[in-house]
């Protein structure tokens, strides 16, 4: 990380995990846990979580996420949620792109620049995810492959967008299979994707933006991931849902 250019954020993505009920407790016990963290703290709830999380977030240092929004405000889509819905009810981020909703729900480099345009449109801060297969980084295509999708991803942003912008590096090898990159694999990477943003916007813009790394960062490993220059936090899946293990992450980025 580097604290004196750019924010530190860990995020928990919940994926379809907990009831309303089930939220209610662990963000009670996960409060007072990071109620004193030095960087910026975020739950990725399901959507019928939401309602919960704002509620129990509101006056804290924890922001809510949705895990997903539809790029049009409205219309015959049977199962989304725009972005509109979503700001309406307190939600302040939205994870967009999961390697899960390109793999299971058809998720294209197009479709998720255009709910990201959507996202940001409606005031809403966006955690971009990319992220190569097994097979593509064994045929040696990892900076091609991550660098196109960061590309597509800001189609027709601008500098300003990227404000609130995230981008989160998650290698498809390493989500939920408990392997890792190496901290020298995530974080050249993570360099990759801030030169390819340097070259579209400049390297002040590059310097400025958050880039997570999300491939089974847990409380094990979180420090000497976190260590590395170009890694800003993380998007962190089942360590997500502990709140003591959670917490050791949000501590390891807040020194």
């Amino acid at each position: 990380m580097n604290k004196a250019k750019r924010n530190a954020v860990i995020a928990g993505n919940w994926k379809m995990n907990k009831t309303a009920s089930e939220a209610r407790e662990l963000i009670d016990g996960l409060l007072p846990l990071v109620k004193d963290a030095g960087c910026t703290v975020i739950i990725g709830v399901p959507f019928t979580d939401i309602h919960v999380a704002v509620e129990m977030t509101k006056g804290s240092n924890v922001h809510v996420a949705a895990q997903n929004c539809h790029f049009e405000a409205s219309g015959a889509f049977t199962g989304e949620v725009s972005a509109p819905m979503l700001k309406e009810e307190g939600v302040e981020y939205v994870i967009l792109g999961h390697s899960e909703r390109r793999q299971y729900f058809a998720e294209t480099d197009e479709t998720v620049n255009k709910r990201a345009r959507a996202a940001l449109a409606n005031g809403l801060k966006t955690i971009i995810c990319v992220g190569e297969s097994l097979d593509q980084r064994e045929a040696g295509v990892t900076k091609e492959f991550v660098c196109g999708q960061v590309v597509a991803a800001l189609e027709e942003m601008t500098a300003e967008d990227l404000k609130n912008v995230i981008i989160a590096y998650e290698p498809i090898w390493a989500i939920g299979t408990g392997k890792t990159a190496t901290k020298e694999q995530a974080a050249e990477v993570c360099g990759f994707i801030r030169e390819t943003v340097a070259e579209k916007y400049g390297q002040d813009v590059a310097d400025a933006l958050t880039i997570q790394y999300g491939g089974s960062m847990n409380a094990k490993n979180c420090d000497e991931l976190l260590s590395m220059e170009d890694i800003d936090g993380g998007l962190i899946g089942g360590a997500s849902l502990k709140p003591a293990d959670f917490s050791v992450i949000v501590e390891a980025a807040s020194k």
